[in-house]
């Protein structure tokens, strides 16, 4: 648990787990802005215990300067693809874009949930993306009368071909959660069936059928100048009742539909990887009622797993100073002691 003013400096700290945890910012894609002003380097180091035992993870930055990331001491590219590094799933207000935002937010965040629960799939969307930027390169060289159309074909096939292993690895991981969106959502109070469900573009069900696909879309592809079908337009809706929350839930429906969903894929996650990953929630309960504040909690009592919780007022949070959670304080950007000492 985490207490302090607005502007204390509550939510840099979540983004500091985050960042040692991932090597990337929660909250901006614009690194420059994870270092503090008036500073040119910002570093973070995170001792974790695994399986195995202690592991040490450690992100450098300065701007203009490349990365560095360490593992136990030795450089690495990236701490996505470390086993040992520990998952995190992160609550920020601004994460209502998962429900209420465009596809593509909710796309990347399904290849995410793909990668922790398939670390060896990882591989899947990136392959695709490179046939999809060949494809599209291809067809601005059609365009410009420097390339024939049956060059088109390889490249659809290629396509086709990753595009159906990405569909399917994500249509598995969207099932594995739709059974527990749906019951932690009722016990967050979305009492009106809510499910979560894959939306593919295509309707293929083998390599095949989307490259011929592809093929049938071959004019309006050179007319627009890119390729405009494929799992690069699939989509990831939650409903309530049978409405699309993004378009008819309000505020707090979408906050509580992005809870059930961080918090069933934490479930499917525990269930396939050695831990479940560790939930920063960031203030959370300010937007929520008495008894749904006592659902969150109960709920993540009740799930393996750390969870970090930040808040302006103990009060706010149910069992916030029982003997068995952790308080820290925040004041002026900098982590007090301990509640008692």
């Amino acid at each position: 648990m985490v207490t302090g003013a607005n502007g204390a400096g509550k939510t840099n700290l979540l983004e500091g787990l985050y960042f040692a945890c991932t090597g990337r910012s929660c909250r901006t894609s614009n690194e420059r802005e994870v270092i503090r002003f008036g500073a040119g380097t910002t570093r973070t180091e995170l001792s974790c215990q695994g399986e195995d035992g202690l592991h040490e993870l450690t992100v450098g930055f300065s701007a203009g300067q490349p990365k560095v990331m360490r593992a136990d001491g030795a450089s690495v590219e990236r701490l996505l693809d470390l086993g040992t590094r520990p998952l995190v799933s992160v609550f920020l207000p601004d994460r209502l874009e998962l429900i209420k935002g465009a596809p593509a937010v909710r796309r990347a965040h399904l290849d995410q949930f793909v990668a922790a629960l398939w670390p060896a799939r990882t591989t899947t969307r990136r392959l695709y993306g490179q046939a999809l930027a060949q494809r599209n390169a291809l067809i601005a060289r059609i365009r410009a009368g420097r390339a024939g159309r049956d060059s088109l074909e390889s490249w659809d096939a290629q396509l086709a071909h990753h595009g159906l292993a990405l569909m399917n690895d994500r249509r598995t991981a969207a099932e594995l959660i739709d059974e527990p969106f749906e019951r932690l959502g009722q016990e967050l109070g979305l009492h009106s069936r809510p499910s979560v469900s894959y939306r593919p573009r295509s309707k293929a069900t083998e390599p095949d059928e989307l490259s011929a696909e592809l093929a049938e879309r071959v004019e309006l592809d050179l007319e627009r100048g890119f390729t405009g079908h494929g799992p690069h337009r699939d989509d990831l809706a939650t409903t309530h009742d049978g409405h699309d929350l993004r378009a008819y839930g309000s505020q707090g429906q979408q906050r509580l539909a992005l809870l059930a969903l961080l918090l069933a894929e934490r479930e499917a996650i525990a269930a396939h990887r050695p831990a479940a990953p560790m939930m920063l929630l960031d203030d959370v309960m300010s937007e929520l009622d008495r008894d749904r504040r006592q659902a969150l909690v109960d709920l993540l009592r009740s799930s393996p797993g750390q969870s970090v919780i930040t808040t302006t007022d103990l009060e706010h949070v149910p069992g916030a100073t029982d003997a068995d959670v952790t308080h820290l304080a925040v004041a002026g950007g900098r982590l007090l002691a301990m509640a008692g000492e």
